[in-house]
């Protein structure tokens, strides 16, 4: 399959996830789904210690330890107390969604009402075959002129999807997403929670005060993954031969910083040349003889690639 091009990006995709249908009231556009993300983490083999043998798990019996073939293994739900109700493969198939290659739209709502919580994986769709080119871009212009997402369920991998599906700048992005009862409620599970009434306004104005100086644009490139990066950089010198030499850290000294003397000091870190705090160059000072009305933001614009946060999320989950 011809490589595809997203976003100005050159992304391999060796072969669609899923086809079907994106619909919405009797529109029925032939779309196969492509996935929007690499995962670029270094997985490694076990091998026995001086050794090139490889290590293999095997499902053993946990009374006998014998081992145990895949078509002799049933599934168990924990009921506690050492109880379990056993499902077969017929059972648990007879309670799988119905099979669809339908995706369709029930309802289209405002991005910035769904809480970045809700999202899981990203995926592109992509029109399959020409006579759904335009019902496509149709569809992308209308909801982006909208400025609203689809809402939508569908069934992939035996798996019923709840998805969001958002017009970006050349395709359509695909989120599946959390049902409600999945995600948790912060303050009815996590234990004490501090109150923002602990809060003095001298505080909350430093603080205004260190975001103020900490705004930038959003750039994605200025974020790498140094782990993987160093992790990289030791194959690639193991394979020359070269030595590794391992130097342990120091350890830092653990101490107790009075808040006011925290912000301070991080204020005075993140000044930087030209910004309201460096010109000004007395923060510490302006922060503590401000009013308690709190800063005004600056207005940003939305990044049309990324899903926008929530206006107040907490408010809006329930419990399950």
């Amino acid at each position: 399959m011809v490589d595809q091009v997203w976003a100005g990006n050159l992304l391999h995709v060796p072969r669609t996830i899923w086809k079907g249908a994106l619909s919405f009231g009797l529109v029925n556009i032939p779309v196969g789904l492509y996935p929007a993300t690499s995962d670029k983490s270094i997985h490694f083999n076990q091998f026995e210690d001086g050794t090139s043998d490889r290590i293999r798990y095997k499902k053993v019996n946990e009374r006998t330890g014998d081992e145990v073939a895949n078509d002799d293994i049933v599934r168990g739900f924990d009921l506690g107390g050492g109880e379990y109700v056993i499902l077969t493969e017929e059972e648990l198939e007879s309670a799988e969604p119905k099979k669809s290659r339908q995706i369709e739209i029930s309802d289209f709502v405002s991005q910035p009402d769904i809480d970045p919580v809700y999202f899981r994986g990203s995926y592109y769709l992509a029109p399959e075959g020409a006579g759904a080119d335009k019902a496509y871009a149709l569809l992308r212009k209308a909801m982006a002129d909208a400025d609203r997402i689809g809402i939508a369920t569908m069934v992939m991998r035996n798996k019923e999807y709840l998805v969001a599906i958002r017009p970006e700048d050349d395709a359509l992005a695909l989120h599946t997403m959390y049902f409600s009862d999945e995600v948790r409620v912060p303050g009815k599970e996590l234990p004490e929670l501090p109150d923002t009434d602990e809060v003095s306004d001298r505080e909350l104005s430093m603080a205004q005060l260190l975001i103020e100086s900490m705004e930038s644009d959003w750039d994605p490139d200025r974020y790498h993954d140094t782990h993987r990066e160093k992790v990289e950089a030791l194959i690639e010198e193991k394979r020359q031969g070269h030595e590794i030499v391992i130097q342990e850290p120091a350890e830092p000294a653990a101490k107790v910083v009075d808040l006011m003397e925290a912000l301070n000091a991080s204020i005075k870190a993140a000044a930087k040349p030209g910004t309201k705090t460096a010109r000004t160059g007395t923060s510490a000072k302006r922060a503590s003889s401000r009013s308690a009305t709190p800063a005004k933001k600056k207005a940003t614009a939305k990044s049309a690639k990324q899903p926008a946060r929530a206006k107040q999320p907490a408010s809006r989950r329930k419990a399950s």
